[in-house]
């Protein structure tokens, strides 16, 4: 008798176990031991593939409307754009032999002849020079002529096929806040695009201690192996020649910081057509160390234009001296920066104003070694008009040559 009692209680938890099991999930009562979450149909989880969706895209364009942008300047620039591989004899080893070190650059290609332009720096004092084309094809480079106050070289390749030249732009008009395409070899990572933009127009002083009017700062990613490769406009065009990165004031590696800067093409333009018609670079000049004038100087000067650039210095024998102009003869301080004071201010060129040295700068790139100009000056409170024939550049200690 006493088995009875758990005979009817394992008969029970076994009615309930079937129920549970078999009939009540599939049934009508399913949504008693499902939880159905904002009362919705429980029907929709009677299959295990109903526990979960895949929620698919509704037809939608491709890229956003800036990716054709970026990709149509990708494919129109790099087949212009090279590696440079520059070897140099820089020591010896144990054995007193002579041991090379390679350098790494990046280039561009202006002309189906096989013409290259890069920088100076890359290719300085390199005993061979090799050309890597973006289909990997290598070329031995010669040397055609060299700018070094520009940081400007011209390379030659021969035997190369269907070459892709990249397309020039005309860089003197450029604006703060233009799109900008860096391509090259950062690192030696061959085909590398970035983009920025235009951050500034300014002139600023190469490691080799020469001075580059009108330099495109940007914020383009560029980093060592960049040097010599084309700074792009949002068509694709060459704006620029990338030549350094802003160094890190607290040390470390030199690479990307948000400051870069390119030589205009527009300047690259004149130094090759020097180069192709002389066999060297003849670039323009006036002769003289300068002082750019606002109005505020003006006012404390007591000049009669509040805009120009003023002669601090004369160099001897120049264009400026031929020509009868007046440097400074007043020592005055501008900060703790020394400065003449006193000498001729130049506020036109044949009738164009010149407020800036960015003006003055795209004047002399207008021009060549030999050619003549007549400048507006202000001498004293007098204004002349004097014709100056420009020279061949000479080098100065300090200040800011044009």
């Amino acid at each position: 008798m006493k088995l009875r009692p758990v005979l009817l209680v394992l008969l029970i938890l076994c009615g309930f176990y079937f129920l549970t099991t078999r009939w009540l999930p599939t049934g009508a009562m399913a949504g008693l031991m499902h939880h159905t979450p904002n009362n919705l149909d429980a029907t929709t989880t009677s299959s295990p593939s109903s526990d979960f969706s895949l929620t698919e895209a509704n037809a939608a364009p491709e890229y956003d409307p800036e990716e054709p942008q970026n990709i149509g300047v990708y494919k129109k620039a790099l087949p212009s754009v090279v590696n440079i591989t520059s070897t140099e004899v820089v020591c010896c080893d144990f054995f007193l032999r002579p041991v090379p070190q390679q350098g790494q650059g990046s280039g561009f290609i202006i002309d189906n002849q096989g013409h290259i332009l890069t920088n100076y720096h890359v290719i300085d004092d390199a005993q061979t020079v090799q050309v890597t084309l973006w289909n990997k094809k290598q070329f031995k480079a010669t040397r055609i002529g060299v700018d070094p106050v520009h940081d400007v070289a011209l390379l030659q390749i021969t035997g190369a096929q269907n070459l892709q030249p990249a397309t020039l732009a005309d860089s003197t008009h450029l604006l703060v806040g233009q799109r900008v395409y860096a391509i090259g070899n950062p690192f030696g990572f061959s085909g590398t695009m970035t983009r920025g933009m235009i951050s500034a127009i300014r002139s600023v002083l190469l490691p080799s201690g020469n001075r580059i009017e009108d330099a495109i700062q940007t914020d383009a990613s560029v980093n060592p192996g960049n040097s010599g490769g084309p700074l792009l406009n949002s068509h694709g065009d060459v704006i620029g020649i990338t030549t350094m990165i802003a160094s890190n004031p607290n040390g470390g590696a030199d690479q990307s910081a948000g400051i870069g800067f390119a030589i205009p093409i527009s300047t690259a333009k004149a130094v090759v057509e020097d180069i192709m018609r002389y066999g060297h670079a003849r670039r323009p000049s006036l002769d003289i160390i300068t002082l750019p004038i606002g109005p505020d100087e003006a006012q404390q000067i007591g000049l009669p234009a509040d805009n120009g650039i003023l002669i601090e210095r004369v160099l001897p024998g120049g264009a400026a001296a031929r020509a009868g102009l007046h440097g400074g003869n007043q020592l005055a301080y501008k900060g703790n920066e020394q400065v003449m004071l006193g000498g001729d201010l130049i506020v036109e060129v044949d009738g164009q104003p010149i407020t800036t040295p960015q003006d003055l700068s795209n004047m002399l790139n207008a021009h060549h070694a030999g050619d003549s100009v007549v400048l507006t000056i202000y001498r004293g409170q007098q204004r002349m008009k004097i014709k100056v024939t420009l020279s061949d550049a000479k080098q100065a200690a300090g200040g800011q040559e044009a």
